[in-house]
């Protein structure tokens, strides 16, 4: 984007972004404010349709591939040209947020909105996708739509995923009417942005509006079965017991002390864990729970994955346990390509924006389209770095300066013509 280009101090309408994330919000809504859309539910159908409603109305064209993906392309003047790709996610947490993900979807809107308004051509086409099922809280593994464009999963291994009810993928997938006709991951991009509130507290705290994503963490997800004994709590002694909640406490003080041995840059949590029978006075006969270990450097994230697979097994013989250890999701270390890295950052700073650089602790779809494509993140700060929880919060400011900088980031890659 030159000096003289008609974009240089274009900016979009915040007003109108933030009435469409809110309109957005009121599909799935949660208990306490925030949002409950999970994949491929009637409400994901829902906030489908509207969003396939306002591409229509500025003159998209709708594609759909086989995974469910949305790719809304805005023509370029140069058909032979590649896409720039921008996007993100519509579907929700359990009890998520408003932000996480439809920023970036709502915000390639508003970009393709604005650009629509004031008329600017661009030689490259846009294209602005929504992921599917990139949470992998009812499917696991996370980004999973994407990693099958990006060749990381066989699609028919996505279509069997199957949800806590036996529910597969590829059926609820067709249930709610969204089995497109395109193969997955033919499509070629000449590069990707996708904007995403931080869901970390590092930017609000060192008061930047944007955060230029260089790196994203590697993740391993490793579920772990603990089969013991189901007995009565009042009358089993103590030394009688084979109690599979003892061995899921144990090993997440495990899991806890491997991250802690690993700082800085490593993360460890049990997140998701369930409990058989779960009855008040039944000592735990079973229990599956997921390992979450993350860090940006391989060599950290590849040893404690290997301390848990060598301890945890002796945790549960000492416990007399059964023990199945089994990975559900992994990706590697992300670096994100030069020169969008560049062009947000030219974005932020032409913008008078603040800027720091900053890992993403989050995985994200671009991180695996960063494998088949240029591609590079733009982060906002979120209200105390809450994410995953009703009460996740932005500030429209914070809102609108991200998607400035995607809407110049954009521009600037898809070379404006007029």
């Amino acid at each position: 984007m030159t000096a003289t280009s008609p974009a240089e101090n274009m900016q979009i309408n915040g007003d109108r972004l933030w009435e469409s994330l809110m309109e957005m919000a009121k599909i799935g809504p949660g208990i306490a404010g925030g949002n409950n859309r999970q994949t491929l539910t009637d409400d994901d159908a829902k906030g489908r349709e509207l969003f396939q409603k306002w591409c229509e109305d500025i003159g998209c064209t709708m594609g759909v591939d086989k995974m469910g993906n949305m790719f809304a392309t805005y023509p370029g003047s140069d058909p032979d040209a590649l896409p720039v790709y921008m996007g993100s996610h519509l579907d929700t947490q359990p009890t998520g947020g408003k932000y996480d993900g439809v920023l970036g979807v709502l915000g390639g809107l508003e970009v393709l909105r604005t650009i629509h308004d004031l008329d600017v051509k661009t030689k490259h086409p846009i294209v602005l996708t929504n992921w599917t099922n990139e949470e992998g809280t009812r499917f696991a593994p996370a980004m999973l739509a994407s990693g099958v464009f990006a060749g990381m999963h066989e699609m028919d291994w996505a279509y069997d995923r199957e949800d806590a009810e036996g529910k597969k993928f590829g059926d609820e997938l067709q249930r709610i009417g969204w089995v497109g006709d395109e193969e997955v991951g033919t499509r070629k991009m000449h590069a990707m942005f996708e904007l995403h509130i931080e869901q970390g507290p590092i930017l609000e705290a060192e008061e930047k509006d944007i955060g230029v994503v260089t790196h994203g963490q590697g993740l391993w997800w490793l579920q772990v079965t603990l089969m013991g004994k189901d007995a009565h709590t009042g009358s089993t002694p103590m030394h009688m017991r084979v109690n599979a909640g003892l061995g899921m406490a144990r090993i997440t003080e495990l899991v806890h002390t491997v991250a802690m041995d690993n700082q800085p840059d490593a993360v460890g949590a049990i997140g998701q864990c369930n409990v058989y029978p779960n009855s008040r006075n039944v000592i735990p006969g079973k229990c599956v729970f997921t390992i979450d270990i993350r860090s940006p450097h391989q060599e950290k994230l590849d040893g404690m994955k290997a301390r848990l697979e060598a301890e945890a097994p002796k945790i549960a013989e000492e416990l007399g346990l059964g023990i199945e250890i089994e990975p559900v999701g992994h990706f590697d270390p992300v670096t994100f390509d030069e020169g969008c890295v560049t062009a947000v950052r030219n974005a932020a700073e032409h913008l008078g924006y603040s800027h720091m650089d900053i890992i993403s602790g989050a995985g994200h779809d671009a991180c695996w389209i960063n494998r088949v494509a240029p591609t590079s993140m733009i982060m906002c700060p979120c209200v105390d770095g809450l994410s995953h929880n009703e009460a996740e919060e932005i500030s429209q400011e914070w809102a609108a300066k991200g998607t400035n900088v995607l809407l110049h980031a954009v521009l600037e890659t898809a070379v404006v013509t007029g």
